[in-house]
């Protein structure tokens, strides 16, 4: 198992159709805590965009959430119209497994994308599915959260100088 992602990008929006198609990926996994949503409950923009675009090129998606806030989730959910599981318990498996027998899509072309390696990145990288990590959209975390960014920021630093040695 690995702590490192397939990918890393700024936010959702930056993960464009071509990348997807080159990486055989035909469905996603969309976390929402800081990467759909910010602390205030703000929408990422151009998320709405972004959709669109995926759903018209036939690219299932759902969204995974540890929260058990679920009129939070409902919020992109209703947007996107698409459907959710709330207290997903990332790393572990049983949301992720729920996800992909909702999506009827092998593991391999699944890809997760979220804002923790701790749990949307290990959690894929168990299951076997691609991960992308997005930068945050908002400074502001939930405290354990917050404590283990600091150790994620050293993770990524390595991930990256690995890139650049690429």
């Amino acid at each position: 198992m690995t702590i490192y992602p397939d990918f890393y990008c700024k936010k959702v929006t930056d993960i464009n159709l071509e990348y997807l198609k080159k990486n055989n990926i035909q469905a996603l996994i969309l976390d929402v805590d800081n990467t759909l949503l910010d602390f205030n409950l703000n929408i990422l923009e151009g998320l709405e965009t972004w959709y669109k675009e995926i759903k018209a090129n036939n690219i299932k998606c759902i969204i995974l959430s540890n929260s058990n806030k679920i009129e939070k989730i409902k919020k992109v959910a209703d947007l996107l119209q698409i459907s959710f599981i709330n207290f997903a318990t990332k790393p572990l498996k049983r949301g992720f497994k729920k996800a992909q027998k909702e999506l009827n899509i092998p593991n391999q072309n699944i890809a997760v994308v979220g804002d923790q390696i701790f749990t949307d990145v290990i959690g894929a990288n168990r299951m076997k599915m691609h991960s992308i990590l997005v930068e945050p959209i908002d400074k502001k975390d939930l405290l354990l959260t917050k404590i283990k960014r600091p150790l994620e920021e050293i993770i990524i630093k390595k991930y990256l100088k690995k890139q650049v040695n690429k």
